[in-house]
Order: structure tokens, then C-alpha cells, then sequence
């Protein structure tokens, strides 16, 4: 449990090969919320971690939520990868990853949950939203995790569901031993 530990004090340790608490996957936060409008628990990630991911970190993130979702009680997650854009666009980054990241779950790469992205915040969690944009897809509309394309995003999200809705979270640390690594507001809840 992380307690009043500074934030990067606590991750110094977590990080080091060395100390016993890394996996072999990157290090990714997850935090699980309770949005009341929202029919399931969301898991919205990485909001702490990984600040601007590669790919590579990016397929780590995914494979850590759906993991999460997994022992939470979700059979088969289903992944919303975030972009400002619903299609692939060269000039922004985020879809390439986004249709990458699809690409590998296809192919095995990433297992267990069903991916789908670009999406838009909107269409990712809203049925209406993403008929009304054309999106036909297992996941538009029923989102249960939410990946953001870098740490910023991820944290303004997270903090705008538990101030705009009254969502209530709990962050979980993946890819390292079990820790309760909470954001650091009253309002979210220790699970």
C-alpha cells in the first residue's frame, strides 16, 4: 500500500530489476472505476506510469488491463484504444498505434480481451454515438477498458470521470507484485 510514500519514491523501488517486485511485462496502471451512469465497472489506463508509451509498452498496457479485467470477472475484455480520431491517420500517431495494437491481439499477440481502436472517447463507451459515426464493432459502445494514448490523457480522464460524474477508483499497479498505488484524491477508494 502506497500511503503518504511519494509517488516516484515508492515506483523507484518497483522499478529496479533488482528488487524483487518487476514481472516480465512493463509496468502499467490501471485504475478501476465506478462511473454511475456507466453499466460495468471501466478500467481506464495508464494515468501514472508510462508517460509517452512505444508500442511495444503500449502492447504491455493492453495485455496488463485485460489481465486485470480478467481476475476482476470480466471473461473477455473488451479494449477501447483511445484516439482523438475514429480512423487511421498518418499524421496522427495514435491511430497507427491503435491499429497496431489491433493487429496484434488478431494475431495472438495480445490475448484474452477483444481490441478495437482508434475509437473516441464518445463512441467507445456510448452505443448511439458510435451507430451515428458508422463504427460496427463488438467493442464501440461497450468498453470496458479504456487506453489512453499517454500517461496525460489517461490521468485527465480518470480525473474527470471521478470529478464530472462522481466516478469512484482504485489504481492498481500491473507488470510489478500486488500494490495499491491510490490517486491521490479522497474521493477514490481503496477496493
Amino acid at each position: 500500500m502506497k500511503g503518504k510514500l511519494p509517488t516516484d519514491e515508492l515506483m523507484g523501488a518497483v522499478g529496479r530489476k533488482d528488487g524483487g517486485l518487476r514481472t516480465e511485462r512493463q509496468l502499467s496502471h490501471v485504475f478501476m472505476m465506478d462511473v454511475p451512469r456507466y453499466p460495468r465497472p471501466l478500467l481506464v489506463t495508464d494515468a501514472v506510469i508510462n508517460v509517452a508509451p512505444t508500442l511495444s509498452d503500449k502492447a504491455d498496457i493492453v495485455q496488463n488491463a485485460i489481465d486485470l479485467g480478467i481476475a476482476t470477472g470480466i471473461e473477455q475484455p473488451k479494449v477501447a484504444v483511445l484516439c482523438a480520431r475514429e480512423i487511421v491517420d498518418a499524421k496522427v500517431s495514435c491511430t497507427l498505434d491503435a491499429s497496431a495494437l489491433c493487429k496484434m491481439a488478431e494475431r495472438g499477440q495480445i490475448v484474452g480481451g477483444l481490441v478495437d481502436g482508434p475509437l473516441a472517447f464518445d463512441n467507445a463507451l456510448d452505443p448511439n454515438a458510435a451507430r451515428a459515426r458508422g463504427i460496427q464493432s463488438p467493442v464501440a459502445g461497450e468498453a470496458d477498458v479504456l487506453v489512453a494514448p499517454d500517461l496525460e490523457a489517461a490521468n485527465m480522464l480518470a480525473r474527470q470521470l471521478e470529478s464530472m460524474t462522481d466516478a469512484n477508483g482504485a489504481g492498481v499497479l500491473m507488470g510489478a507484485r500486488v500494490l495499491s498505488l491510490p490517486l491521490n484524491s479522497d474521493r477514490f477508494v481503496l477496493l
